[in-house]
């Protein structure tokens, strides 16, 4: 029996047979149903392309019913616990993991991009004093396409290769710089003797000291945070990255639109929201009282739940084991004991349970941000330069693929027909 759906329309009577390739069937098919030949054609109407695909991607694998992510195949657990966020950064843009040399002249090629033009630097000078710093984030990102403009040469894989280099390294500077701005610090110039991780904690906290020492323990637990959020399939902003690159504009444009989408409350500040809710509830012998809230409608249960995932985070359970760790050296985030008493009545409710909410990888990296310094506005920011990773490798990927356009969703326009236009003294 071959692949094939058969549809009849009721409508005409007759009946179709669309072909069957991985579980789908191309939208494009549809078009062939019609009741008159002049007719359009039948669309699919997938408000937020709640079922939709997109694109053909081999990068990252999500089963959420199950709580599974996997980077080019590999489980995020594994890379959490044996890789490093440069490796896998690798592993994302190249299908495979790098050999020796391979990591260590990729990891050369990032460390001497990390300066910024000076320029650059006089540009978000002229920020606020109390400007956000994701927003300062996303308008200097836009502004390097100014100064690189050698990135519009999009369909050329060594220039492709080069805005690589330049994004990945320079994006851990600008938002450094954003956080020194907004602290009414100095700057703080990379030091390419540092590792990317260590080097990214000295732009941000070294003060008068020579040379800024940070502690192994949170340089391993921000390289960790950073492997579990360099990629997650075709989210909100990765599908801004993909749509805005489908034009063909450089990439220093494109991953601006792709962090503005990332800035959104529902996408990557959904940490904070966390951070606000536990503040709400105050202290652990709250959290009944405010279960019961959430369930009689009146509050959400910030952190729990997913779009994809309709079991447990994979990500959630490597970070709330990193939380221990983290707090050891820092000290414990009185949050904490909040946030475990809520995750252990929600898991245990039969509310939740049947509603497939469990906690997310916003529940407890809040927490963990919180705890090493970080003010709740450079979430989104920590966010973003991970995450640079994943959008530059669902970038590449789209230009390498022959079946995409530019991108142009349909509409179902049920707005007025055809109208003669009224001067205004005889409009009613």
């Amino acid at each position: 029996m071959p692949d094939t759906l058969t549809i009849i329309d009721n409508r005409t009577g007759k009946k179709y047979e669309m072909p069957i390739t991985h579980d789908t069937i191309r939208a494009m098919d549809l078009r062939q149903i019609k009741v008159k030949d002049d007719d359009f054609g039948m669309m699919t109407y997938d408000p937020a392309f709640m079922n939709t695909a997109s694109c053909i991607s081999k990068i990252t694998y999500i089963d959420g019913d199950k709580g599974i992510l996997r980077y080019r195949g590999y489980p995020i657990e594994q890379l959490a616990e044996k890789s490093s966020f440069l490796e896998t950064a690798w592993l994302l843009l190249h299908g495979e993991l790098p050999t020796k040399a391979e990591y260590e002249q990729w990891t050369h090629d990032i460390t001497i991009h990390t300066m910024i033009h000076e320029n650059i630097k006089k540009l978000m000078d002229g920020f606020h004093y109390d400007a956000h710093p994701m927003g300062m984030l996303i308008s200097t990102i836009g502004a390097l396409s100014t100064f690189y403009r050698d990135g519009r040469d999009v369909r050329n894989p060594e220039s492709r290769q080069k805005q690589i280099f330049r994004l990945i390294s320079k994006m851990p500077t600008i938002a450094a710089f954003a956080y020194r701005h907004s602290q009414g610090k100095p700057y703080v110039y990379p030091d390419n003797s540092l590792s990317y991780i260590s080097n990214f904690m000295s732009m941000l906290w070294k003060m008068t000291e020579p040379k800024y020492e940070p502690h192994p323990t949170l340089v391993k637990a921000l390289d960790i945070l950073f492997i579990l959020h360099a990629d997650h399939e075709q989210n909100c902003s990765a599908n801004a990255m993909r749509s805005i690159g489908s034009s063909e504009i450089d990439p220093y444009s494109a991953m601006a639109g792709a962090a503005a989408a990332l800035y959104g409350p529902l996408h990557g500040g959904a940490n904070e929201a966390v951070l606000h809710m536990l503040d709400e509830i105050g202290t652990k012998e709250n959290v009944p009282d405010f279960i019961t809230k959430v369930k009689g409608g009146s509050g959400r249960l910030m952190g729990f739940g997913h779009r994809v995932y309709k079991n447990y985070d994979p990500r959630a359970k490597v970070i709330k084991r990193l939380a221990d760790e983290v707090f050891e050296v820092t000290g414990r985030n009185p949050k904490l004991d909040i946030a475990l008493e809520l995750e252990k009545i929600a898991l245990e409710d039969e509310y939740f349970i049947k509603r497939k909410l469990y906690p997310n990888v916003d529940f407890y990296s809040g927490l963990i941000y919180q705890a090493m310094g970080f003010p709740v506005e450079m979430f989104a920011v920590l966010f973003s330069i991970p995450r640079t990773v994943g959008w530059l490798a669902q970038w590449n990927e789209m230009l390498n693929d022959n079946e995409q356009k530019i991108a142009r969703p349909r509409q179902i326009y049920l707005g007025h027909d055809t109208r003669d236009y009224v001067v205004m003294s005889k409009r009613g």
